[in-house]
C-alpha cells in the first residue's frame, strides 16, 4: 500500500486537487458551449461555483488551528459543490445538443466525489481537534 504523504499545506489535500481540476474541465469543457444569453445566469453561477470550492478549502487550511474554523469552509465549499452540482445538472439537462452529456455525468460524479470528502474531512477533522484538545502535552504535570 502507498504511504501517504505529510499534508503540508492546502495543495496536499486530496480534495482540493480534485476540485481544482474539475475547475479546469469545467471551465475548459463546459463554459465555452453554454449559448451566450446564459451568460449572465447559468455561466455566471458555474464559474463562480466551481471557482469557490478550492478557494474555500484553501482559506479553510489556513484557519485549521482556530476550533471551527477549518470546518465552516469545508462546510461552504460542501455547499458551493453541491450548487455545482445542481447547475450542471440544469447545463446537461437544458442544453444537451450543446454540452457533452457523458462529460456532464462525469463532473457531477466528481462534485458529488467532493462534497463527501468535504464532509468526510470536516468530520476527520473534528475528531481530531477533540483528540488534540484533550490531549497534555508530557511536560505538563499541572493536573496529577
Amino acid at each position: 500500500m502507498e504511504a501517504k504523504k505529510p499534508i503540508r499545506s492546502f495543495q496536499d489535500l486530496d480534495v482540493y486537487q480534485v476540485a481544482y481540476q474539475a475547475m479546469l474541465e469545467v471551465f475548459k469543457h463546459i463554459l465555452p458551449k453554454l449559448p451566450a444569453e446564459e451568460k449572465y445566469d447559468l455561466v455566471d453561477q458555474i464559474r463562480r461555483s466551481t471557482k469557490a470550492v478550492p478557494r474555500l478549502i484553501a482559506e479553510g487550511h489556513s484557519k485549521r488551528h482556530q476550533k471551527k474554523g477549518f470546518q465552516k469552509y469545508l462546510d461552504d465549499a460542501m455547499a458551493e459543490s453541491n450548487e455545482t452540482i445542481v447547475s450542471l445538472t440544469q447545463a446537461r439537462d437544458l442544453y444537451s445538443s450543446l454540452v457533452d452529456e457523458k462529460r456532464c455525468d462525469k463532473l457531477i460524479d466528481t462534485y458529488d466525489k467532493i462534497s463527501r470528502q468535504c464532509y468526510n474531512l470536516a468530520a476527520a477533522w473534528d475528531k481530531f481537534s477533540e483528540r488534540r484538545a484533550g490531549t497534555q502535552p508530557i511536560n505538563d504535570r499541572r493536573n496529577e
